[in-house]
């Protein structure tokens, strides 16, 4: 039975994640990004603080964690927060779900690099099958009625985005492995969310100062306070709670293969809620980029030396 409920949990998680490039797609054309990413984040880091303190899991990082906090809130939460935030005023809600799906190929490619990890056929071969499904999204997305140039900064954006939550995956990796200093462990997976997101709040506070005397002071819309009340609370902290909830009951494979639903959940949201379009050339995106990712992340060994589920960045 309490399986069935982390399942079902799940579940949503890949709903609120997907139904979260809709929203975020009316925030971006709402508020100026670095604002928009702010006022997401104190909402956000002011729940992850309280949900530390009642849950009995309340801790404070010594100083050379810091450090490491410091670089993951930084990419996490400034450098993919403006990717996503800029990519969203350009392109569909249902194109960024799927190119942000590129993220794993990105973070198995920077594993080569900075992890040691080794090139195998599979990683070539889901690479192919990706690129491929990225190029149908560039050339046959539905969404004409989004100029075509504009379609392609957007999903560059995005791919930036992808690659930048690549560069966090790979600095969370190293922190969940190797203790800091004279730390006795390493932080765990909410530890590291909860403090990184405190560290990026106060990188971008300054950032969003500068927006707001250069652009103006941007205030939210009602439409605008909802998406971005949705993306705090429900894509950010809900869903990342149960999401680590999910890893440590039934297990990273497991809880990853619901990861898998949020771009489909992503289309439906933005056909739904923003009157996107549908068409075939999405369904063999979608099926092109996740087959390559799925095919990629199956090395050569029966088992993965890093084996954590990531979870779509948003």
């Amino acid at each position: 039975m309490n399986n069935f409920l982390v399942h079902i949990k799940l579940f949503l998680v890949a709903v609120i994640w997907g139904l979260g490039w809709p929203a975020g797609r009316v925030v971006a054309n709402d508020v100026l990004p670095f604002t928009a990413s702010w006022l997401r984040y104190v909402i956000a880091t002011v729940s992850f603080l309280v949900f530390l303190k009642f849950s009995g899991q309340w801790m404070f990082p010594n100083r050379r964690e810091w450090r490491r906090l410091f670089a993951i809130g930084f990419i996490s939460t400034v450098v993919y927060q403006g990717f996503f935030m800029f990519g969203m005023q350009y392109t569909a809600a249902g194109d960024a779900s799927l190119m942000i799906t590129f993220n794993p190929l990105f973070t198995a490619i920077l594993a080569i690099i900075f992890l040691s990890e080794k090139m195998h056929l599979n990683l070539v071969i889901g690479l192919v099958m990706g690129i491929t499904g990225v190029g149908i999204l560039f050339y046959y997305s539905p969404n004409v009625d989004i100029d075509f140039s504009s379609r392609v900064l957007g999903n560059l954006l995005i791919a930036c985005a992808a690659l930048s939550w690549a560069c966090n995956t790979i600095l969370m990796k190293q922190a969940m492995t190797k203790p800091a200093g004279d730390a006795t462990k390493p932080l765990n997976p909410l530890e590291l969310t909860v403090w990184s997101s405190v560290a990026g709040l106060l990188i971008l506070t300054p950032i969003t100062a500068i927006e707001a005397m250069t652009q103006g002071v941007s205030v939210p819309s009602f439409d605008g306070w909802i998406g971005v009340i949705f993306l705090a609370l429900f894509s950010t902290v809900i869903a990342y709670v149960w999401f680590a909830d999910g890893i440590i009951n039934i297990g990273a494979s497991m809880s990853a293969l619901y990861v898998y639903l949020v771009p489909p959940f992503g289309i439906i949201g933005g056909y739904l809620l923003l009157q996107e379009k549908l068409g075939t050339s999405l369904l063999f995106a979608f099926v092109l980029i996740t087959g390559g990712v799925i095919i990629a992340q199956r090395d050569n060994s029966s088992t993965s030396k890093h084996d954590e589920a990531q979870p779509v960045g948003l």
